[in-house]
């Protein structure tokens, strides 16, 4: 199985498809990753980048996951707009897109959190493309286990622990993978997610 993480520093902090392709690899699922991100950039900026449409027809990736700028989110009809397109993309070249939902920021909260969440729904309407809703499960998961610090100093990315949360949430959507045609699972690679991200902070730990 090959994805592509298409997005900006909430994909790439902590390495964070490194740490999917970890989990994916716990749970006896072989994964390649790739990653196109560049610090606060969105959908926009990646339309322009001709690495990114090479990437989406040639590299043959079986899924990529595409995450739009977060902090501010920006004008929504240019996400729209510019995910519709990124979104037609992947598909011509035989892949699934995954939205990828971010969480808002730590002083924003969870009130804030529905808008985010609509802009990557709406889109998921439109398109019938499927969302990796990390920002709801982010403050679900902190509603449940407070303890557990899920940003980093800045408030706005996540902490290790946060990452590996985040990471969770694609692999169920993505699932298992034979080659040379990939077989979805949705329900035996993700596991439980929050069992997995209660486990994050004594993992990161560990390696430390």
């Amino acid at each position: 199985m090959k994805v592509l993480f298409i997005g900006n520093s909430h994909t790439y902090f902590n390495d964070m498809p490194h740490l999917f392709a970890e989990i994916c690899r716990e749970n006896q699922a072989e994964v390649e990753v790739a990653m196109l991100a560049h610090g606060g950039r969105g959908w926009d900026f990646h339309l322009e980048e001709p690495e990114v449409r090479f990437n989406i027809r040639y590299g043959g990736y079986d899924a990529v996951i595409l995450q739009h700028t977060a902090h501010p989110m920006g004008d929504l009809d240019v996400m729209a707009r510019c995910g519709r397109k990124l979104i037609d993309w992947v598909r011509e070249a035989g892949a699934r897109p995954i939205l990828y939902m971010t969480w808002t920021t730590k002083e924003d909260g969870e009130t804030a959190q529905d808008a985010m969440s609509q802009a990557y729904l709406s889109l998921q309407r439109e398109t019938g493309c499927e969302v990796a809703p990390v920002g709801q499960n982010w403050w679900r998961y902190h509603r449940e286990h407070p303890e557990t610090e899920l940003y980093a100093a800045d408030g706005q990315h996540a902490s290790e622990a946060g990452s590996r949360l985040a990471s969770v949430e694609p692999q169920g959507l993505v699932g298992f993978c034979e080659s040379p045609s990939c077989r979805h699972d949705r329900s035996a690679l993700g596991g439980d997610v929050y069992s997995l991200a209660r486990d994050a902070e004594r993992i990161c730990t560990a390696r430390r």
